[in-house]
């Protein structure tokens, strides 16, 4: 099959199949991982969960060369913006990059949620921008103590990433892991609901509501970015499921298993599938109106994911402040969540422009 084949089938639609390679880096090999993925120094003993690769029903998916991608992102700049899954794939990235390159951490802020890294080989650019929704956000404080519940702004976004989209080529968008609490909903700075709330006289919203709220604002504004590059890529990176077990994180909640689920065991009628389904909605709404040569595209990892319940760090994280709980949302390193730079390296390659593809096929 030819490359250009691969490159438009359908990467996102398929099954894990046996593999017994394993992973491109281990724990040993890649000095950045960090203690909360390194599942193996954590104490994890099977190693089953890396002996499988994603296989598309139509096609194959090429694993990611740290070259092939440095040839497509050379004198770019890429940001990922979200989460701590988001930035879990950030880790999963420089450890595959470093094969080739080592980076160079040019700045990290008190937290490390916001940092950027230099290729100077490459003079490729990575960069983090933390945002716990991407829209803005307060968190409420009860008798002087924050409540881990919000006041989520419908209609204005977090400007910690918005004032950073200058001179940026990619941007990888995800988010949605704190949604999954009491928030409060305020539009034109009028309460008009809440999600996972039971309060009189406030109207309950189911989160597909504000998660269609949010992306929907965050693609218009990139779309309407007038300091942003002509010719943006965006792609926007759909759900990363949890696969909690036998309860919640906080009441005994675990994800022990071992092997990965077929494409028939996973529930397509989920929310987290309703949620991906949002997502896709909205991407395909925005690509109906793109301006100033800009891209949109997706990363949709979300099925391929749905079936790796043995790809999370459960008791391994060594978080002290999970001690007792099981993480069940971010991924072990090495580990599936590789799989989506393999994702992120073919779709890349749909917007390189012909000398670059010359060079890759050199």
């Amino acid at each position: 099959m030819t490359e250009f084949a691969v490159e438009y089938c359908d990467l996102f639609k398929g099954e894990w199949i046996r593999d017994l390679r394993g992973p491109q880096y281990t724990n040993r090999s890649c000095s950045s991982i960090p203690h909360s993925k390194n599942c193996f120094k954590n104490g994890r003993q099977d190693r089953d969960f890396l002996k499988w690769r994603w296989k598309p029903d139509a096609c194959e998916l090429p694993k990611f060369d740290p070259r092939i991608f440095f040839v497509l992102v050379r004198d770019k700049t890429m940001a990922f913006i979200g989460d701590s899954v988001a930035r879990n794939h950030v880790e999963s990235l420089i450890c595959l990059l470093s094969m080739e390159e080592k980076p160079i951490n040019t700045y990290a802020d008190a937290d490390n949620k916001f940092r950027t890294w230099k290729f100077p080989k490459n003079n490729f650019t990575l960069v983090v921008l933390w945002s716990k929704f991407l829209i803005h956000e307060k968190e409420r404080v009860i008798n002087g103590t924050d409540s881990t519940n919000f006041d989520l702004q419908l209609d204005k976004l977090d400007t910690n990433w918005t004032r950073k989209l200058t001179g940026v080529d990619y941007l990888v968008i995800s988010d949605m892991h704190w949604l999954f609490r009491i928030n409060y909903l305020y539009e034109n700075g009028n309460l008009i609901g809440c999600t996972y709330c039971n309060e009189p006289n406030i109207r309950a919203y189911d989160i597909d509501f504000v998660v269609e709220r949010m992306v929907r604002l965050v693609l218009n504004h990139i779309n309407d970015c007038e300091e942003c590059n002509e010719g943006l890529v965006t792609l926007l990176r759909t759900f990363s499921p949890a696969h909690f077990e036998y309860g919640s994180w906080n009441n005994g909640g675990k994800c022990n298993r071992t092997r990965p689920y077929r494409g028939g065991e996973i529930n397509l009628e989920s929310q987290d599938w309703k949620l991906r389904g949002t997502q896709v909605k909205e991407l395909e709404s925005i690509r109906k109106a793109v301006k100033k040569g800009k891209r949109f595209d997706i990363l949709d990892i979300s099925r391929a994911m749905l079936m790796r319940p043995d790809g999370h760090p459960d008791v391994y994280s060594g978080n002290e402040w999970m001690k007792g709980y099981s993480d069940c949302v971010h991924w072990c390193m090495p580990g599936p969540v590789d799989v989506w730079n393999d994702f992120l390296m073919s779709v890349l390659k749909r917007y390189a422009d012909f000398s670059r593809l010359r060079e890759i096929n050199q």
